[in-house]
């Protein structure tokens, strides 16, 4: 299926994680999503509540990847793998303090295993104020790297 949309994991991982560009899908990356989904272009605009000229325009690199749209991708991608029960949660792996953990929304909702998606959770001792700015720490971070493995890799 990844052959099929000529898209090499290495070098999404490269780019993901090592470079410094803000965080935004790429046209491939939302192609390779949507085939690791399996979604045909009509099927993943229905379930992102987007038009199929949009999703056309994402994969094509005519329009760049919203927000709102990525996120909502990047849950899906998460939801794949939610039945392991291997991966801890945020506080954990970053070994929050109490009184840390006690401000932050990921504790609050028990939500470690999403901290990535959720705005105003304390990373590093931080919040951050938007979506692009909290990715920027998320793609270092082993809890969205889990996230974005293939299958094969887990």
């Amino acid at each position: 299926m990844l052959s099929q949309c000529g898209y090499n994991l290495d070098n999404f991982f490269r780019t993901f994680i090592e470079s410094n560009r803000e965080f935004s899908l790429d046209s491939k990356e939302f192609k390779h999503f949507r085939y690791r989904l399996d979604r045909t272009q009509r099927q993943m605009a229905q379930l992102l509540g987007i038009s199929l000229k949009a999703v056309h325009s994402y994969e094509q690199g005519w329009r760049s990847v919203p927000g709102h749209v990525e996120r909502q991708v990047l849950f899906l991608i998460s939801r794949l793998k939610e039945n392991s029960k291997s991966r801890k949660s945020c506080w954990v792996v970053k070994k929050c303090p109490s009184e840390k953990k006690k401000e932050c929304p990921a504790w609050e909702f028990q939500a470690g295993k999403l901290c990535w998606f959720i705005s105003g959770t304390i990373c590093d001792g931080t919040v951050h104020k938007s979506w692009k700015e909290k990715m920027k720490l998320c793609r270092s971070c082993e809890i969205l790297k889990y996230v974005l493995k293939e299958k094969s890799e887990s």
